[in-house]
């Protein structure tokens, strides 16, 4: 506040021109710095890590197929990660998620002759669906926008053997591995009307029930494949040639 002559008869006009244009020139500058951090921010969000795994449903599940051809064959790419250590260290965008088994036998990255940042893998002996697998899916889904889940089982399932074995020899097991051969009770229970050995056949029923299990106990994973912007796929690796047989 001014009481003085000077304020009233304005005297101090000039000095407040000043002022104002200089403010006016430093909301300029701000605003000019703000927007070009916008853009810098919306710059790298239109840049993933790997901009090649930025891919449409169809495609991720078609390069999964690929890479575990040349699995099979032996004639994986020669994968550069130095230089992608740089690129991953501020973010990640699988092209593919996957639910398979703890089983030591079987490394999703080499089957699918994949880099890092390629798959986001998540493993449980008996690959069913449990609230952390669950929780973790729905993160590649939601916020890292995974286009696929492939749900990877394999014969000669230690898990599945085991839960066959409860369900014809009442077998029972110490410590919380009763509780993983419980949940796969169900798929074995499925298997038994089918024809072959009931070990193959529950293997197998096991990962269509954890294809569907994905969509009934989850809104966002069924929200994503409704609009088109998820597929699900199964299948079974086979031990002795690499070669995986998917079931759709």
């Amino acid at each position: 506040m001014c009481d003085s002559k000077a304020c009233m008869t304005g005297a101090a006009a000039p000095a407040r021109r000043l002022f104002l244009r200089a403010a006016g020139a430093s909301a300029v500058a701000v605003g000019a710095g703000l927007l070009s951090a916008s853009v810098a921010d919306a710059a790298q969000a239109a840049a993933p890590p790997k901009p090649q795994n930025a891919i449409s449903p169809d495609a991720a599940l078609k390069r999964l197929r690929a890479g575990n051809a040349r699995y099979v064959s032996g004639a994986t790419k020669l994968h550069d990660f130095a230089h992608e250590r740089e690129a991953l260290s501020g973010g990640q965008n699988p092209y593919a998620a996957i639910l398979g088994c703890a089983d030591s036998r079987i490394a999703p990255e080499y089957a699918f002759d994949s880099a890092r940042g390629d798959l986001f893998v998540t493993r449980v002996a008996g690959n069913f669906v449990n609230d952390d697998v669950l929780g973790s899916l729905e993160y590649a889904v939601a916020v890292l926008k995974t286009p696929a889940i492939l749900v990877l089982g394999h014969e000669k399932c230690g898990a599945v053997d085991a839960a066959v074995k409860a369900a014809t020899a009442g077998a029972t097991y110490p410590g919380m591995i009763q509780s993983l051969v419980t949940s796969l009770l169900p798929s074995v229970e499925k298997a038994k009307a089918a024809k072959g050995k009931l070990v193959e056949a529950a293997t197998v029923q096991n990962v269509l029930d954890s294809m569907a299990n994905l969509r009934s106990r989850s809104a966002i994973i069924e929200e994503a494949v409704k609009a088109g912007k998820l597929k699900i796929a199964g299948g079974v690796y086979r031990l002795s040639t690499g070669k995986v047989d998917f079931l759709g």
